[in-house]
């Protein structure tokens, strides 16, 4: 993949002089568990096409980039960004942007070098865990994320959102897409099929509609729902918060 231009290269990585407080509980590295794209690695290279079928995927991502509404230049981080459909709809539709995608799996981040290159975008695209970025303090004006948080428990969405928190600009934005509260009792019996595949700790906030109090509990404003739409696997909800 071609080497990314000067503005994707300035993104600092975190360091000791972050000016983040120390923390007392463990810090989840790449080593500990997480839950793949479609919950078993080996069937990550469905995920695509799994996607397509059962989430109306075009239309909600369209929904979520068109939402984002990066300026020339400002920094804006794919946050869990799996694939990179996102991340290069990002920079297709933003290409004077600094685009970065971030994921734990490696075998996901594969996939979205490929997409990067046949696009011919360029994309930073690094693999870490959101509840612990690799990246200083303000080092983002935008974090976009797609189905992310129902693949994290309670506590790893809150350590998360803190970071999400942490790595943006005062005045940066959170615009986040994913499995929400159910429109109607079909949506609800629909989304019964993603609780027994990525499991039901992990996704009982998406089904009692939890994830603005969680964003405002970590300290984000202004936070607000800005669209639904409802897809054969249940209703996805679409989010803005503010830093």
């Amino acid at each position: 993949m071609p080497r990314p231009p000067s503005h994707l290269r300035g993104i600092p990585s975190r360091g000791e002089g972050d000016g983040r407080p120390p923390e007392t509980h463990r810090i989840p590295t790449l080593e500990d568990r997480y839950i793949p794209p479609l919950r078993y690695h080996f069937l990550t290279r469905f995920y695509d096409g799994v996607v397509r079928v059962t989430t109306r995927e075009r239309t909600f991502k369209r929904m979520l980039v068109e939402q984002i509404n990066a300026r020339p230049g400002e920094r804006v981080l794919d946050l869990g960004c799996g694939t990179g459909t996102l991340a290069v709809a990002l920079a297709r539709r933003y290409p004077t942007a600094a685009i970065t995608g971030l994921d734990a799996d490696a075998d996901a981040l594969a996939i979205a070098r490929g997409k990067a290159r046949s696009a011919g975008v360029l994309l930073s695209l690094e693999r870490g865990r959101a509840e612990r970025l690799p990246f200083a303090d303000a080092s983002f004006d935008r974090i976009a994320s797609s189905l992310l948080f129902h693949h994290l428990t309670p506590e790893q969405k809150a350590a998360a959102l803190r970071e999400a928190r942490r790595v943006l600009e005062p005045g940066g934005e959170l615009h986040v897409a994913d499995w929400g509260r159910p429109a109607n009792a079909l949506m609800r019996v629909a989304f019964f099929g993603v609780q027994l595949l990525d499991g039901f700790e992990t996704t009982a906030d998406s089904v009692a509609g939890g994830l603005p109090e969680l964003m405002a509990r970590a300290g984000f404003a202004e936070v607000r729902e800005t669209g639904s739409i409802d897809t054969p696997a249940g209703t996805i909800r679409l989010h803005r918060a503010t830093k």
